[in-house]
């Protein structure tokens, strides 16, 4: 199943929906109001709301199909209840150590590292993305993206997949310049960060894909393919990361986990840079293409901190 979340007409409401043929059925509508609104609610359905669905799917109600070319779509999740970012590929993990003239620590391969992302600040597809004031060197990320299904704790390795909803593209937004000087301090990434983390253009049911084998990554600039890559080459795999999260935790149904990008799936990686006015393409198969378009430096800002002083 392809969910989408997106608006129409105006003022614009959002509403969900699955994607058939070339239109989009809008499950709200369709199922007489059974089925809710907005994707976490219907994340937390369960069984019992995908059933539903998959019904109205069989037999759509005319009135609820709607043309893709006449809606916009979203992000799949507006609001995701939490937003934790992983480190799992170990070719860009030994990469970010050789340019620091190190060694890839031993550590990296002992647990699966994470931040924790700003799940307040979303993009969706054609959304544009913003290009902070304070940063000069601004970069993409081409990532998958698994949404949790359903709330658990001390899930074991075995049993976590079957805590998996679903997946989606994720374009995690980085301000490299201001990145550097955080890990510089063993802190965050945080201002370097939490300015755009961008989702979409569909949540594809657990159920459609294979991430080993259907996960190929293009990385698109201005038409241009810049990269390519795959998610079956990736260290870490989402059950043993859903696994260390879990661990005297609790996950909740809407949490999502990026998978961190691939060798190469960033300007970093590639020492080459987008800028202004570029659009960018991150496709996976199934799960489509995030399109969006790099917007201007808000300002000429710097950021700046000084010492202050505090009166006694």
């Amino acid at each position: 199943m392809k969910l989408v979340t997106f608006t129409k007409g105006s003022p614009e409401i959002s509403s969900i929906g699955v994607v058939v043929g070339d239109s989009v059925l809008d499950l709200h509508l369709a199922s007489g109001k059974r089925l809710p609104n907005e994707m976490i609610s219907f994340i937390s359905g369960g069984d019992e709301f995908l059933k539903i669905a998959n019904q109205l799917i069989g037999s759509p109600l005319k009135e609820a199909l709607i043309s893709l070319n006449k809606i916009r779509l979203k992000a799949p999740i507006l609001l995701p209840s939490s937003l934790k970012d992983f480190f799992a590929f170990e070719e860009h993990a030994k990469a970010g150590a050789a340019r620091r003239k190190e060694t890839l620590t031993p550590e990296w391969y002992e647990i699966p590292a994470y931040y924790k992302g700003n799940h307040r600040q979303i993009l969706g597809p054609g959304d544009e993305i913003p290009w902070p004031f304070y940063t000069r060197k601004l970069d993409f990320e081409c990532e998958i993206a698994c949404v949790i299904g359903k709330k658990g704790k001390n899930i074991s390795v075995s049993e976590a997949e079957n805590y998996i909803f679903g997946y989606m593209i994720f374009n995690d937004v980085s301000a490299r310049d201001i990145q550097k000087k955080e890990m510089m301090l063993r802190m965050g990434p945080a201002k370097s960060k939490d300015f755009a983390n961008v989702f979409g253009p569909y949540l594809v049911t657990r159920d459609e894909v294979n991430p080993s084998v259907d996960f190929s990554l293009t990385v698109r600039v201005n038409e241009e393919i810049w990269s390519n890559g795959h998610f079956k080459d990736q260290y870490w795999g989402f059950p043993l990361m859903i696994s260390h999260v879990s661990q005297e935790e609790m996950v909740y149904p809407g949490d999502v986990f990026g998978s961190g990008t691939f060798y190469k799936g960033c300007g970093l990686d590639l020492d080459r840079w987008i800028k202004p006015g570029d659009v960018i393409e991150l496709e996976v198969p199934k799960l489509g293409v995030l399109k969006n378009k790099i917007g201007s430096p808000s300002g000429s800002k710097e950021l700046i901190y000084k010492k202050q002083q505090v009166a006694t």
